[in-house]
């Protein structure tokens, strides 16, 4: 696949319908790297005019500040608005709520002021106006299928429906944990905690939020974000349930459902 960077459309005069902020996960991460590729093919595919900053995009400093270093994520974030304002960027979509969550209500502060959209938003929007459109009865049709809250997207943003009516648009029996919306259960990765050792407990976040989604039944385990979808693969295998039950994102789900 060939995506344009800012860079490219400034030379060419052309200016971009939304920025794809990839993240740092999306781009490095080889199992997140797979739903960045799904979000770029649906966005090819229903005409969507998009572009990336590629080397240019640096980490929006979420992990240095949640981690208390907030020199380093203010010289971070300093970098991204100047790179973001010299393009002129209005709008941006990420496949990441950490991304959204700090570019949307922590960078305005710093001169940052854009229009964020986290991609299960943004699908939601493009199947609602119908640039989106999904194959009768597509591989997920009547499967059993929970959804994880991720807590920046979720408490943070306090956006449920538009996962979910995604979800619903594929067709799918959607069966809730008992612990979500208001009351989900983080992944375990929050918090920059992806990036440390866990403090002495009885057992890993991680693997009891997995054992709940897999009590649900589910055959598939629906995410919105690259954090979750690796602490919640990593415990489906603790409990041995690869061969049963897969983890996806919400993005990857709709790729495969694409109307030809």
């Amino acid at each position: 696949m060939h995506i344009k960077s800012m860079a490219e459309c400034m030379a060419n005069g052309e200016t971009p319908e939304v920025l794809f902020w990839v993240g740092c996960a999306g781009s490095f991460d080889q199992r997140a790297q797979k739903i960045t590729k799904a979000f770029a093919q649906i966005l090819t595919k229903v005409g969507v005019q998009f572009a990336i900053l590629g080397k240019e995009e640096m980490c929006t400093g979420d992990p240095a500040r949640r981690a208390g270093n907030e020199f380093l994520f203010q010289m971070m974030a300093y970098n991204n608005i100047q790179t973001l304002n010299n393009y002129g960027v209005k709008k941006i979509v990420t496949t990441c709520p950490h991304c959204f969550n700090i570019l949307k209500n922590e960078y305005p502060v710093l001169g940052g002021e854009y229009e964020v959209i986290h991609h299960t938003t943004f699908l939601q929007q493009l199947i609602n106006d119908g640039r989106v459109r999904l194959k009768e009865g597509g591989e997920f049709k009547g499967r059993k299928i929970t959804y994880h809250d991720s807590c920046y997207l979720g408490r943070g943003n306090n956006i449920y429906e538009a996962p979910r009516e995604v979800l619903q648009a594929l067709d799918v029996e959607l069966v809730e944990m008992k612990r979500c919306r208001t009351n989900g259960l983080c992944c375990g990765a929050g918090g920059a905690q992806m990036f440390k050792e866990e403090e002495p407990g009885t057992t890993r976040v991680n693997f009891e939020r997995s054992a709940e989604a897999i009590d649900t039944g589910a055959t598939v385990i629906a995410a919105n974000c690259p954090f979750c979808t690796t602490m919640l693969t990593d415990g489906v295998k603790n409990k041995e349930k690869e061969d049963s039950v897969v983890v996806m994102d919400v993005a990857e789900m709709v790729a495969r459902s694409l109307a030809d």
